[in-house]
């Protein structure tokens, strides 16, 4: 079955440009040029991805990404004309899978989306094979079935992105992954993510599990190599 991508764009010849161009590659499009249009379209029929615009008439891309994520996992790949770093961790921040800045290549846009779906193929069939037992590393307790985490016996809220970095760090305790092996593992498609995206989510969690984020004891830094987690 075609994947449904839906696309949230008020520019008619924009929205009408990557509607074609999908429908070329296969993907059954749906467009909405509202945030509320945007937001009916996904309840009714929940897409298995969204090309969501930063900047809607009646409100804007974050916001809309905020109330998607309540419910859902599906990838969300923001468009927008803003550029600035901390645009896109805002947009990270708020649940956006990726950040694509206007103008961009279409070859660029259909490379992304093909890996946000791999990906979230990937994540679902894992969920079906990941064993049920929980993953610890000292205070820290994951599990990959129901993707909780609790750090000291208290709830701990992560992003996906988040998850699934902690998921692969404390899967192997003690090993040191390389920056270049996390890429390809969370976003796949290694080339067409931003270098500081790890960083950003690195630190994250380590706002999150860290007693001391700005001196942490279990995500540590291989200086020049990667990242590991140690109990």
């Amino acid at each position: 079955m075609a994947s449904r991508i839906l696309i949230v764009e008020d520019e008619k010849g924009i929205a009408d440009g990557l509607a074609f161009t999908l429908r070329q590659e296969g993907y059954q499009t749906t467009i909405a040029r509202t945030g509320k249009e945007a937001l009916d379209s996904f309840a009714k029929r929940e897409p298995d991805l969204v090309l969501l615009d930063l900047m809607l008439p009646d409100t804007d891309g974050l916001a809309v990404c905020r109330t998607m994520r309540r419910t859902s996992t599906v990838p969300i790949l923001m468009l927008t004309a803003r550029d600035s770093e901390m645009d896109k961790v805002v947009g990270l921040e708020v649940g956006a899978d990726d950040y694509i800045t206007k103008p961009f290549g279409i070859q660029e846009l259909l490379a992304r989306v093909k890996a946000a779906l791999r990906r979230a193929r990937v994540r679902d069939q894992e969920r079906g094979e990941e064993p049920q037992g929980q993953l610890v590393a000292g205070e820290i307790v994951l599990d990959p079935v129901t993707r909780t985490v609790e750090v000291h016996g208290r709830p701990v809220e992560l992003r996906p992105k988040e998850f699934d970095l902690l998921r692969v760090l404390i899967t192997h305790p003690g090993r040191v992954h390389r920056r270049q092996d996390l890429y390809a593992e969370i976003w796949s498609e290694a080339d067409y993510v931003d270098r500081g995206t790890l960083d950003v989510h690195i630190r994250w969690l380590r706002e999150k599990i860290e007693e001391d984020p700005g001196h942490p004891r279990h995500i540590l830094t291989i200086r020049g190599v990667g990242y590991k987690i140690v109990p």
